[in-house]
């Protein structure tokens, strides 16, 4: 049986015509709403795979859900955004175990290659993305839990890593209790934004790493983030949350932060040798068009080492395919944000890739 008839009750649901929701007999239950903002929201819109008389290939015009982002990426496509403060892009999947860490902190090392200064955010309990750097977290040291818990100034808890350019806001268990603590918290959904504009002045980009999971914390980072990235296992089950990351998407971006997009899918894990990866390759671009990154991101044991090291791939292996790789998505992410990513220095944010894998 090919990926196509399984995955098609979930497509189905994805792109239903006019609606985009599928037969009550197939519909899950919606979550409850979200709180309305202080600031007030805007009304969905649901975006299209292409258009009437568009060259995108199959699945033009088809309803998704998300908002599509317009071929060109350049300064007048944009969301406007204030003078001198960086891009929040959140790295976000429901699902476990899809790269999700590992596309954080390699984006985010990458960016800082090209001249960008990053502070990567790690808002995950199991805190992979501050060991990934190499950084162990003390008994007592302040973490963003206690900036989104108790309110504490986030340079104090900001961390230099090993790569010019590139910071960290650690991460620690203690946010495994932060989705309970922030049940009857005020404004519990606007805690990471307003942590966050003192950084989006001293910084050009602000990569956040969510948990895996559709609780407040992933709901805090989309209320903060300008985009959402989103990597997809080239696996079926990867296929069958996006679902449940579409709706918390809309409810975000309806009642929360309207400005919020989704800046595309990176498929990753990829193994070249087996149907199932180049099935979900296919499904994915036939449904997403050109919210699919051209990069994708190869199966790889340097990958799955690196983190050992305390390294990024970048830096353990800069000539590895997996560090090719994440270079070139990284140079996609700039050519997407266009003039929003590009470094205070007023000098353009480049990233080209050499033959020997080394950025300049």
């Amino acid at each position: 049986m090919s990926i196509r008839t399984r995955s098609h009750r979930w497509f189905r649901y994805w792109q239903t015509p006019a609606t985009g929701r599928p037969p009550a007999a197939l519909r899950e239950p919606r979550p409850e709403p979200l709180p309305e903002a202080d600031d007030g929201g805007a009304p969905l819109v649901e975006g299209t795979v292409g258009g009437p008389g568009s060259e995108e290939g199959p699945g033009a015009g088809t309803p998704i859900g998300f908002h599509v982002k317009p071929r060109d990426h350049g300064r007048d496509t944009a969301p406007q955004q204030n003078p001198g403060t960086a891009t929040v892009l959140a790295v976000a999947n429901q699902k476990g175990g899809v790269g999700k860490t590992t596309t954080a902190i390699s984006v985010a090392a990458a960016l800082a290659e090209s001249g960008c200064d990053v502070l990567l955010v790690d808002l995950d309990p199991q805190g992979n993305a501050t060991s990934g750097l190499g950084i162990r977290v003390a008994v007592g040291q302040p973490t963003i839990y206690d900036v989104v818990i108790d309110g504490m100034d986030l340079h104090r808890v900001v961390l230099d890593s090993a790569i010019a350019g590139l910071r960290v806001a650690p991460g620690s268990i203690d946010l495994a209790g932060a989705e309970i603590e922030l049940v009857p918290a005020v404004n519990r959904e606007q805690r990471l934004r307003r942590a966050l504009v003192p950084a989006r002045a001293a910084h050009d980009v602000v990569v956040v790493d969510c948990p895996p999971s559709l609780g407040l914390l992933t709901v805090n980072a989309l209320t903060a983030a300008d985009f959402v990235l989103v990597p997809i296992q080239c696996e079926y089950y990867a296929l069958e949350g996006l679902g449940s990351l579409r709706r918390n998407v809309d409810l975000v971006r309806s009642q929360l932060n309207p400005n919020l997009e989704v800046i595309g899918f990176v498929l990753t894990m990829l193994d070249a040798r087996t149907k199932l990866s180049q099935q979900v390759v296919d499904e994915v671009r036939t449904h997403f068009g050109d919210l699919v990154f051209r990069t994708r991101i190869p199966r790889s044991v340097r990958l799955a080492e690196a983190p050992g090291f305390g390294q990024p791939i970048t830096v353990f292996d800069p000539g590895s395919r997996g560090a090719l790789a994440y270079r070139r998505l990284a140079a996609e992410v700039v050519e997407r944000l266009g003039d929003a990513a590009r470094p205070q220095s007023n000098s353009p944010a480049t990233l080209t890739v050499t033959a020997g894998g080394n950025a300049r």
